[in-house]
């Protein structure tokens, strides 16, 4: 597979084409294409195995159009390491679309490590998308250390669009200050003996922060997964939620840590946490309408993960 079926398998080839549209494409650890618009800076570095980059927004600058980053290698056997280092200005908006393609992964490892932060009333949307080959071959090992300043705004979402997910180990923490909000949401089907860790924290720090966890994992055949999710509320009005649902199919295995702690009298946050087959009542109807038991279980998943 070439540069090009990668930037395909990315949808990219629209936005390669666009001047107004930012982009940075990667292949392991050469710089293939990359495209800035006003007010954003996007520098890369190439490094062992890997790439330094450093976006920066400037204060009161909206991007209009989302920016396309890509993570691809080729090879089938490999080591991608991502030092990503962001700087949102304030009263600025971004929103980024990261596809990570490793098609043919039968040995790859791809270990991000990044540091963002959002400064004061501004917006960061942050869509990772990841295209894995059949084999299974693949390490993800994504980290994020993320500070929201005072009425910033946060949104993730991780998501694995097709192939296995072979291992991922998902670190990310968030401090938000205060009047800051932050989502952060993660959707995994694993199969065969894919293994998926997700540990994501949240700091609610500032008067009136907000911030919510949302973890959607299905498990079957014998993969397994484990979701570790922490949030911590020490300022006045803080409010926070941890959300886990996990199915399990086969002889699939999950469990789901949800920890909540409250340091203010003041604050407030909540959790739940679901764990097991799919809903009988939910298969039963879909059976009842002429699917059959297989197809009826990959439409509830589809759902969950939806």
């Amino acid at each position: 597979m070439s540069t090009d079926d990668i930037l395909k398998a990315a949808s990219l080839h629209t936005a390669i084409k666009d001047k107004d549209t930012a982009r940075l494409v990667i292949n392991k650890d050469k710089i293939v294409d990359s495209n800035e618009v006003e007010g954003l800076q996007v520098t890369a570095r190439q490094i062992k195995d890997g790439v330094d980059i450093h976006i920066r927004l400037r204060e009161n600058t909206r991007v209009k159009k989302p920016v396309h980053l890509c993570f691809g290698v080729t090879h089938k056997k490999a080591v991608q390491k991502i030092l990503l280092d962001v700087e949102i200005g304030e009263n600025s908006t971004i929103n980024i679309f990261s596809h990570c393609v490793f098609p043919n992964a039968i040995d790859v490892q791809h270990i991000m490590d990044a540091k963002i932060k959002v400064g004061k009333n501004a917006r960061y949307f942050y869509t990772e998308r990841h295209i894995h080959s059949e084999e299974g071959g693949i390490k993800v090992r994504p980290k994020a250390r993320i500070l929201l300043e005072e009425g910033a705004r946060l949104k993730t979402i991780f998501e694995l669009l097709s192939g296995r997910v072979g291992s991922i180990d998902i670190d990310y923490e968030t401090t938000c200050l205060k009047d800051s909000v932050m989502e952060m949401t993660a959707k995994i089907d694993g199969r065969a003996d894919d293994v998926i860790k997700i540990k994501e924290a949240g700091n609610l720090e500032g008067v009136n922060s907000r911030g919510v966890l949302i973890s959607k994992v299905a498990v079957r055949d014998r993969a397994k997964a484990e979701i570790y999710n922490k949030l911590v509320a020490n300022a006045e009005y803080a409010r926070g939620h941890v959300d886990c649902k996990e199915i399990i199919q086969g002889d699939g295995q999950a469990s789901a840590i949800p920890i909540v702690e409250v340091n203010n009298p003041r604050a407030q946050v909540t959790h739940e946490a679901s764990i097991g087959s799919v809903d009988s009542k939910q298969l039963q109807t879909l059976m009842s309408r002429g699917l059959p038991e297989d197809k009826a279980v990959e439409l509830i998943i589809e759902g969950l993960l939806s």
